[in-house]
């Protein structure tokens, strides 16, 4: 985050732990360099990393080129429009929520929201919500991008459309259906965006993972572009073509079928995004304990901590001490629910009371252990803002 222990023990002097902050100007920091980074190409954010409408919004506010949202719920999507958002395409499948979330609903009231499909009965039970309501329901297709390699498959297991007759086919049952139209095509590189190129202690598997994403590359460029050459031939009208992510953005508007591209975690910059080659953007994200033990001269234990990020379990998903330097999470207990120890061994004179500042491995999931968000800039805290917990939102 750019300041040291005194600056934010300073700077929130009084608050009652534990709480969770985003420092602005680290975050605005991050808007303008993945605006920098996307060059002239329309940017999507990703509300997932966000979870914050107030943030969500000062990002749209940047510039026009952050011009839609993806969101992860078609509930969260018409809690968004509510806010007075618009353009949003919900980035995974929904079924049973879409009828009493209140889409139809929005969608009358001229909100444009975009509901993925990757099989045909998604586009059935849409057109029956669709009649009864008298609406029509956007669709987007999204186009798996993983790749595979010998023994390995490079990627993760989304949609099963992977070719241009894949896609064909959904086309065909879309035409069938007058309430439901096609809208746009979707395909996230998660293993080009979300894996990090020299992840520490793990210098060999970095340097497959390295090898395998310039492979991959330009595997997913033809298949994305054969995709929508065989829409586009069919009579299909896109409006967008989405790809990428915060740790792919370089090559995917590279892709000459991209029309805009995807970012989210980028924005609060959280560990899993430390050591990505292309770029480094600045932490912005955090939360503080409360030191309310001290069992050993070196070894101080904070008050809960548990917050654990999704994914396969490793020490990657546990939070990371950073503030004072030197802290470190025991290896035995690693962050609790209740307690978190660490050892500490800097020049910091620290004792009961006194906070331990961590950083969250994923970038929104941290707004889901906290209700409000304390926003900082220039050493003072400026505004407390409301997560989606803090407005009594639960989508997943």
């Amino acid at each position: 985050m750019g300041q040291d222990y005194a600056y934010y023990k300073s700077t929130f002097e009084g608050r009652m732990k534990p709480f969770a902050f985003v420092d602005l100007d680290a975050f605005d920091a991050n808007i303008k360099a993945i605006h920098k980074r996307a060059g002239k190409m329309p940017i999507c954010v990703a509300s997932k990393s966000v979870r914050c409408v107030s943030l969500i919004q000062r990002i749209q506010a940047h510039s026009n080129q952050f011009h839609s949202i993806m969101a992860f719920s078609v509930r969260e999507a018409v809690y968004l429009a509510s806010h007075g958002l618009d353009h949003i395409l919900v980035a995974y499948p929904v079924f049973s929520e879409v009828e009493p979330s209140g889409l139809c609903y929005s969608l009358a009231s001229g909100t444009t929201i975009t509901l993925m499909i990757d099989a045909v009965e998604h586009i059935h039970h849409l057109e029956a919500i669709a009649a009864q309501a008298e609406v029509v329901i956007p669709v987007c297709i999204d186009v798996d991008m993983s790749s595979d390699f010998p023994g390995v498959h490079f990627g993760v297991r989304r949609s099963g459309i992977t070719t241009p007759d894949h896609a064909l086919t959904l086309w065909k049952a879309i035409e069938q259906c007058p309430h439901v139209k096609l809208r746009g095509v979707m395909g996230y590189e998660a293993q080009i965006a979300g894996v990090q190129d020299r992840a520490p202690g793990k210098a060999i598997e970095g340097a497959i993972i390295r090898f395998m994403k310039k492979r991959s590359i330009p595997e997913l460029r033809k298949r994305r572009a054969a995709v929508v050459e065989a829409l586009n031939n069919a009579g299909a009208e896109l409006a967008f073509v989405n790809g990428g992510g915060t740790g792919s953005i370089e090559s995917t508007i590279e892709e000459a079928v991209v029309t805009e591209v995807t970012a989210g975690s980028g924005f609060y910059s959280p560990t899993l995004f430390d050591h990505y080659d292309q770029f480094k953007h600045k932490p912005a994200a955090g939360f503080a304990l409360e030191i309310v033990r001290r069992p050993l001269e070196n070894t101080f234990t904070c008050h809960g901590g548990g917050y654990i990020a999704s994914g396969a379990p490793g020490w990657d998903r546990i939070p990371t001490p950073f503030l004072p330097e030197g802290a470190a999470l025991l290896k035995m207990e690693g962050a609790g629910e209740v307690q978190t120890p660490i050892e500490y061994t800097g020049p910091e004179q620290l004792g009961i009371g006194d906070p331990v500042f961590f950083r969250h491995s994923k970038a929104g999931e941290l707004c889901e252990r906290f209700k409000t968000l304390l926003l900082v800039s220039k050493g003072k805290v400026v505004d407390e803002v409301n997560t989606y917990r803090g407005d009594g939102q639960c989508f997943l």
